[in-house]
């Protein structure tokens, strides 16, 4: 299978349960890269603690729940940045850089 292993890293079965069912989304999308399997385990990890703190009766501090919601927006998991996050090679053609930084008139 494509979808990556968990990183060894992650504190808990929670981040490693989160793990398990957001890599195969994110790979089926074509939303998950090697460069971000990193923020991947970092979003797990997040989780992981933020439901550790939960089921102990306390909450995550606000910085936790800032870190975390601006990773699920990264990869898309809202509804809202659903509409933003495009897939691997479908990126807009208007960007310079997907020409190679070639103009379309250059000689």
């Amino acid at each position: 299978s494509d979808v990556p292993e968990a990183p060894d890293w992650l504190p808990n079965a929670h981040a490693f349960k989160e793990w398990d069912r957001l890599a195969p989304i994110l790979v089926a999308n074509k939303l998950l890269t090697e460069a971000g399997l990193q923020a991947l385990g970092h979003l797990c990890a997040l989780h992981g603690k933020t439901v550790q703190l939960y089921a102990a009766g306390e909450a995550p501090n606000a910085s936790m729940v800032g870190q975390l919601r601006n990773l699920i927006n990264d990869f898309g998991l809202t509804p809202v940045a659903q509409g933003k996050v495009k897939p691997m090679g479908e990126g807009p053609t208007t960007n310079a850089f997907t020409k190679n930084g070639k103009r379309a008139n250059a000689r």
